[in-house]
């Protein structure tokens, strides 16, 4: 009895060796490398992958067949928050939710988180059979002189408590961006980061990092990789949940020593630390005040008001 015991759990212990050697390959094949949808040589004239090899999407470097035929088998769903309040939703939450309705991951499952400060009447629109939205009221409280850290603060909640369980991918935009042409799933990633349309073609030592030693978000000077924007960010639930929770912790931390930083550069401080596994080019978020130059040759996002730089 005791051999057949022992031939039995041989046998049963060989059979899931085998069974997890199975899957571990097949995971291994499905997994989409680098170099399976994305080509930098394509565009010569910018910058294409970071010192750190992640790559920077620019249209021309992407192969938008390759990544299709692997995220189609993914059964993906992708949230996308949206901070909408006053003024700026009465002026801009229908052409914002128009535009990411029609450009926005087309064919994927997306849920539309609307974060906004009272019910307000949502436009008629025509939702694709994939596309639904849930509104979070975001409550009064003593920092709305701040509009970022309320913005902040209300995402982290709600990442807690609705989102992580129910999207794969998270972005959050503001409201004042309007989508021109399609984003597809070659923003997806881990962490992804958006380049400022600015700040890109100036010089690193003209950016306009926090400078003050004591801030949390200090960059000293003859440091930094690139200046990254807040209107657009995403990755994973998970990873954007660790983003804001280092801007909250470094908003206190600041507080406490009479010290006031903006979001942006709170930003550029966790990027600086963690590098994202993605960037986008000043494509998915063009200043639609400017023309834009050679580079830019695709304009995927155009934000719509004055920026301050």
């Amino acid at each position: 009895m005791n051999c057949k015991r022992k031939m039995l759990l041989l046998i049963l212990g060989l059979s899931l060796f085998l069974l997890f050697d199975h899957y571990s390959r097949k995971n291994q094949e499905e997994e989409l490398q680098l170099s399976d949808w994305f080509n930098p040589r394509k565009r010569p004239d910018v910058i294409t992958t970071t010192s750190w090899l992640a790559p920077v999407v620019w249209e021309g470097t992407f192969s938008r067949e390759a990544l299709e035929k692997h995220y189609r088998k993914q059964n993906l769903t992708t949230g996308l928050a949206v901070f909408a309040t006053g003024r700026l939703a009465d002026q801009y939450l229908e052409l914002f939710l128009h535009s990411a309705n029609k450009y926005f991951l087309t064919g994927y499952r997306v849920i539309f988180y609307l974060m906004v400060d009272t019910l307000v009447r949502l436009p008629q629109i025509r939702w694709g059979p994939l596309r639904q939205f849930k509104v979070f009221i975001v409550t009064e409280d003593s920092w709305w002189a701040n509009a970022d850290l309320v913005r902040m603060k209300s995402l982290a909640k709600h990442i807690i408590w609705d989102i992580q369980g129910e999207v794969d991918f998270l972005f959050s935009m503001t409201v004042t961006q309007i989508f021109q042409n399609n984003v597809g799933v070659e923003v997806l990633g881990e962490s992804v980061a958006q380049l400022h349309a600015w700040w890109y073609f100036k010089n690193r030592a003209s950016f306009p990092y926090e400078r003050r030693p004591k801030s949390a978000a200090c960059i000293p000077f003859g440091q930094g990789d690139f200046y990254y924007d807040g209107a657009f960010v995403g990755g994973t639930p998970l990873e954007v949940l660790n983003l804001v929770e280092e801007y909250l912790n470094g908003i206190i931390h600041d507080l406490r020593l009479r010290l006031n930083s903006t979001y942006e550069k709170h930003l550029n401080k966790y990027f600086f630390l963690r590098k994202p596994a993605k960037l986008l080019s000043p494509e998915y978020n063009w200043d639609a005040d400017f023309y834009p130059p050679p580079q830019v040759q695709y304009v995927k996002v155009a934000q719509q008001s004055k920026r301050r730089h």
